[in-house]
């Protein structure tokens, strides 16, 4: 008996792109932590500045108005604090990070390998920030790196060591970000593994550095996403990395497999001259934004007979199939036998 792999998914339309709108959620996040970090040295430098009454003479005086730096990956608000003097000269905040008037900042797309390949993993989280702000960050003084790394460290810890049996968990999706970093000669790569919980809220559950996307390193995060109570899925979807796969059937071999449809259309699309990849790229989306099983193979045969010029047994080849049940389900479907190429 075969095994139908076919799960529905419910609010397709609301899911654009996850791992976008938590990227910049995080950024916002980072920049925030940044910005504090380089006040708090503020503060330090001026703490032996003391009122008659022995109270600080520097302290926090609220924020400056909100503004938005426009990213790669969109606008990111940012909310600069101010000080007060209540002794000697006046002190004025300055963020080396975020100076005053700038607008935009460089991409952010690739900010989430420099952060937990090169920021965490190996310190270098001033490489990380020059990702997000650009050349600013290098007027960041080292005591302010080395604070900021200390947060962020302590914060990812806590984060890869929260339990997720709270929840349950059904749908993952899992995929290698590469950021061309690399160990001696072996190429890194963040596997990041996104959950989707039974009230359809999606959330990080993994952003752990592995060796490529080899099988011992997915055996790894999903054995440690168990200990820390992850249920079975219903559905794991990836690309065609075999590693994760293989790890997959080890840890939970329950879950059911399917491949990424972005990576898979990718891939056809590049086997493709690109005349032909518009109207193959629609004929694809047809198949996978299809409602129900029986559309979606409906919209496999129509593209198989329009791609071999409605040549019966050349369709039949292409979907896989004798061309005797090509018939057979050309007349389920209501196929006209001579269709326009």
């Amino acid at each position: 008996m075969s095994k139908n792999n076919v799960v529905k998914l419910t609010g397709r339309d609301t899911i654009t792109d996850p791992l976008t709108e938590l990227l910049r959620a995080g950024a916002e996040q980072l920049i925030y932590q940044a910005v504090e970090a380089e006040l708090l040295e503020l503060l330090d430098e001026h703490s032996e500045r003391r009122t008659e009454d022995g109270k600080a003479g520097v302290v926090r005086n609220g924020h400056l108005p909100e503004r938005e730096l426009q990213t790669g990956l969109g606008p990111v608000t940012v909310k600069i604090p101010k000080v007060r003097a209540k002794t000697g000269e006046p002190v004025t905040f300055h963020s080396a990070l975020v100076p005053p008037y700038v607008r935009k900042t460089r991409s952010l797309e690739a900010a989430l390998p420099w952060l937990y390949l090169k920021g965490i993993s190996s310190g270098e989280m001033g490489e990380a920030l020059k990702v997000l702000v650009g050349p600013d960050a290098e007027g960041m003084s080292a005591s302010t790196v080395s604070r900021l790394k200390q947060v962020w460290a302590q914060e990812y810890r806590s984060w890869c060591e929260e339990r997720l049996d709270k929840d349950r968990w059904v749908y993952v999706w899992v995929d290698g970000v590469y950021s061309g970093l690399r160990a001696e000669q072996t190429k890194l790569c963040a596997l990041v593994v996104i959950g989707v919980n039974e009230r359809g809220e999606k959330h990080f559950l993994a952003i752990e550095d592995g060796v490529r996307e080899s099988t011992q390193s997915w055996r790894e995060v999903l054995l440690k996403l168990k200990s820390r109570g992850l249920n079975a899925p219903e559905l794991a979807i990836g690309d065609g990395a075999m590693g994760f796969w293989a790890a997959l059937e080890e840890v939970y071999p329950e879950t059911r497999q399917q491949r990424c449809w972005m990576h898979k259309t990718m891939n056809v699309l590049n086997c493709l001259p690109k005349s032909a990849q518009p109207k193959a790229k629609q004929a694809l989306h047809a198949i996978w934004q299809a409602e129900t099983q029986a559309e979606a193979e409906k919209a496999a045969i129509v593209n198989a007979l329009k791609q071999t010029g409605n040549n019966k047994a050349q369709a039949a080849s292409l979907l896989g199939i004798h061309r005797t049940l090509l018939y057979k389900k050309m007349t389920k479907y209501a196929i006209p036998l001579k269709t326009n190429a």
